[in-house]
């Protein structure tokens, strides 16, 4: 029997473990954001949640060209070119700049139309208008937050994303806490005092966070700018397309695959939002949720995409086997674990964030429906991060699109809006789709298609 690989191990665990707190933190302040607005009423967590699908569909377009990077950056730290990985981050300086100042105009002059295109109901139109417009004002900052993010944890830096979000939470939960609720009388450990507050209620929120992205935008890029590394000081950031090439080639596909499967979400919601408030509660509510059960799955992804990266930089193909023999059983393993951590305390969860019965009802059968197919879903998240790390997104653009679109909307259409079925109907159909997911990228892995180093597959340039 061959022994396991120690030192591997502990380096893989060195580039997840900060990634997975990255994201244990943002997961506890959307919680904590979704309780705080939830205690509103229901009319204002549908405001908040009724137009979160379309911040993925910006948030993970953007987030589509720091992969290109990525790979880029992991294959040449893996060759040891230190002078190329400095290059390719200042073209992604300057994709932070054009993709900043797009979705900065794009969003803001689309923010009165979001809620109509959502399904929103007319009487809390206003209010998700005005809670996306604020919410995408530091469009510039997100971006380079997202980028720049991306960027360092391919030169296998991803303490320092973690550290600098987990102010960017701090920031968000204090202003959250100052300007949702209005001045009033708290008690705390027996003293009773005066707790100040702006009362601007959901406004508020959307502030709080625009106030933390931007701080964290600007910090990231200082953070960047010294890197011992990968600095980009002293180099040009006009086009470069010996770079952008190569990254592009890799971004494109992995930006229709995210831009098709976030306008997929977007469709999917407003289907659910057609369904009425308990539902579109009940579906916001269980979403925020489940994403803390994906942190693992999503923190080795990270660390696959680097280490495969670097692998096929080295043009080491023992080693980028070995990883996948890793990788899998750690990411099963730990999916399966949070799927029944899931499973278990699903309405104990929805009672955090809701008091209305049939939300909690709802919110925790989906759950425990979704939790189930986390192991299969973990599988689909390893490959396709190995594909990204070596520059292989055209088959995972196809997978997504084929299960988004062919599965997921076209199968809760007809249950919600042809059969009258209701929102436990339409995350059955998500579930479908992740079982398609799986059984897709597990035949990529049996042939080889997921290893460009493998015999009789060409290695992307």
């Amino acid at each position: 029997m061959k022994k396991p690989n120690f030192g591997m191990m502990g380096v893989i665990m060195a580039l997840a473990w900060p990634t997975m707190l990255e994201q244990l933190m943002q997961t506890a302040v959307q919680y904590i954001d979704t309780a705080m607005v939830g205690s509103l009423g229901t009319q204002a967590t549908a405001a908040v949640g009724a137009t979160s699908t379309v911040s993925w569909l910006v948030g993970s377009t953007v987030s589509a060209f720091g992969v290109g990077f990525l790979s880029y950056i992991a294959k040449a730290c893996g060759a040891q070119d230190r002078e190329a990985a400095r290059r390719s981050v200042s073209q992604a300086v300057l994709m932070v700049l054009v993709t900043g100042i797009a979705f900065t105009a794009i969003t803001l002059g689309l923010s009165r139309q979001v809620p109509v295109w959502m399904q929103v109901e007319e009487s809390i139109r206003d209010l998700a208008a005005r809670y996306f417009f604020i919410l995408y004002l530091p469009m510039l900052p997100r971006c380079a937050s997202m980028i720049f993010g991306t960027v360092l944890r391919a030169a296998g830096d991803t303490k320092t994303p973690m550290k600098i979000g987990a102010i960017v939470n701090l920031i968000n939960v204090v202003l959250n806490f100052l300007l949702i609720y209005p001045t009033r009388q708290m008690t705390l450990l027996g003293f009773t005092f005066t707790m100040p507050g702006a009362g601007l209620g959901v406004i508020g929120a959307a502030v709080a966070s625009a106030v933390a992205f931007t701080w964290g935008g600007i910090h990231i890029t200082v953070k960047l700018w010294k890197h011992p590394m990968v600095s980009p000081r002293g180099q040009s950031i006009k086009p470069d397309w010996t770079i952008l090439r190569p990254c592009l080639k890799v971004a494109l596909p992995n930006m229709f695959q995210r831009f098709g499967t976030s306008l997929g979400y977007v469709a999917f919601a407003a289907m659910i939002n057609s369904l009425g408030e308990v539902a579109t509660a009940a579906h916001t509510i269980a979403n925020t949720v489940e994403s803390a059960f994906y942190i693992p799955g999503y923190g080795m992804q990270t660390a696959a995409a680097t280490l495969a990266g670097n692998a096929y930089g080295a043009g080491d193909n023992k080693r980028m086997k070995e990883l996948a023999r890793m990788f899998i059983p750690i990411e099963i393993g730990l999916m399966i674990l949070s799927g029944g951590a899931l499973f278990l305390m699903a309405p104990m969860l929805m009672g955090i964030f809701s008091t209305s019965p049939e939300v909690i009802g709802l919110g925790a059968t989906v759950l425990r429906m979704v939790a189930v197919s986390e192991p299969f879903y973990g599988f689909s998240i390893i490959i396709e991060g190995m594909m990204q790390g070596v520059g292989k997104t055209r088959q995972p653009f196809i997978f997504n699109i084929l299960g988004m679109w062919v599965v997921r909307i076209v199968g809760t259409f007809i249950c919600t809006q042809v059969l009258g079925f209701g929102l436990v109907s339409a995350w059955a159909c998500m579930i479908a789709h992740n079982l398609l997911l799986f059984v897709l990228f597990l035949i990529t892995y049996l042939r080889g298609g997921w290893n460009p180093l493998q015999d009789g597959h060409t290695a992307i340039t």
